[in-house]
């Protein structure tokens, strides 16, 4: 029997009911599938910070480096948002990323076909969408050096420095292709190479990796046309992978296409350790009332299933269940509309659920 051992981060808010549902899921996926999950509780981002007084203790860095794999729920709230901006529970996240090393986020952008009418593009456009944006995560902007607001002849200056080496560009673009072989095999490079020095090496990167993914068709498309695209043809789309900046504006675009930013999993891989993510928020307005969308982190529990245990099959039942519980009109609040089956965290999980069960058998 295969073995798996989850560093489990439940984190703030609504984090600790989604995750619970999401450990449910996956029990189910232990029952199916012959395996067995262990999982170690952590903490983080406010929680840790009330326990601890820090965003993320050596003790909860230490288990995610003795784990297969990290499952987090989500930080952060108002309660915690007068703290000075290095003790804020968000800090938490960015530093387990570095500290992991975790320098590729993959941002999935799927059109579920029941919820297309929450896309603000045309069907006939949006149809059909399944992208997946790989974003470089550990450089760029947000970590060059020098940084900072200094003063210059009398008056403010702000500087932040964008810079990337070739081991850093060359190790995500790998990652990316890998990907890309084993879904439509084709991959779009996004950069600003007729502006930015550091986009023309990032560029000419990318054109030496190609030569080993003959079989994955390669374009290369300038930030601001690629902006364009996502919202021309965003179904023609398969893989895409930029740097941390232009990943981080790209990505929330792509989630706003297909009209579904709070379903949205997420993967922070790296070529050791991996953590999984929603892309929403903590929602503390709605943390305790049973009513949290559980689907994202299910969602990310399914690309953990993929990414780091190798299990495709067990990763595409649990997506084929989440689209069929939406097929069979079964919504929580944020997503509801008239005319479908209003439910909770519980409810929405148990259908999921069942869902696996007959779509297995």
């Amino acid at each position: 029997m295969q073995r798996f051992k989850i560093a489990v981060l439940k984190g703030d808010g609504i984090g600790p009911e989604i995750v619970e549902a999401t450990l449910r899921v996956l029990k189910k996926v232990e029952e199916l599938y012959g395996v067995s999950f262990e999982y170690e509780e952590g903490l983080i981002g406010g929680r840790a910070i009330d326990e601890t007084g820090t965003p993320l203790p050596d003790e909860t860095l230490e288990l995610c480096k003795n784990s297969d794999a990290v499952l987090l729920g989500a930080v952060g709230g108002p309660k915690w948002d007068d703290l000075p901006t290095d003790k804020r529970p968000e800090k938490g996240l960015l530093k387990i990323r570095k500290e992991l090393d975790l320098y590729a986020n993959l941002r999935p952008a799927k059109v579920w076909e029941p919820l297309i009418d929450a896309s603000p593009l045309k069907p006939e456009v949006v149809s059909g969408t399944d992208m997946l944006v790989v974003r470089e995560l550990t450089g760029d902007v947000y970590y060059g050096e020098p940084r900072g607001i200094f003063e210059e002849n009398g008056k403010r200056v702000g500087v932040n420095t964008m810079r990337y080496t070739e081991d850093e560009i060359r190790r995500v673009v790998v990652k990316s292709f890998e990907i890309a072989r084993k879904r439509r095999r084709r991959l779009t490079s996004v950069d600003k190479s007729n502006v930015l020095e550091v986009s023309g090496l990032w560029k000419e990167v990318v054109e030496e990796v190609s030569k080993s993914y003959p079989d994955v068709e390669l374009e290369h498309l300038y930030v601001d046309n690629c902006a364009m695209q996502l919202v021309r043809r965003p179904n023609s789309f398969d893989v895409i992978v930029t740097g941390n900046i232009f990943g981080d504006i790209l990505s929330d675009e792509a989630g706003v296409v297909v009209g579904s930013l709070g379903m949205l999993p997420s993967a922070s891989v790296g070529d050791r350790y991996a953590l999984y993510e929603p892309v929403h928020g903590s929602a503390p307005d709605i943390a305790g009332q049973g009513i949290a969308n559980p689907i994202a982190t299910v969602l990310s529990a399914a690309m953990m299933l993929r990414y780091s245990f190798g299990m495709d099959s067990a990763s595409d039942l649990v997506e084929k269940a989440v689209e069929e519980t939406l097929n069979q009109g079964y919504r929580t609040p944020d997503i509801y509309s008239e005319g479908c089956k209003k439910v909770g965290t519980e409810e929405m999980t148990d259908r999921i659920i069942e869902n696996m069960e007959r779509l297995k058998a």
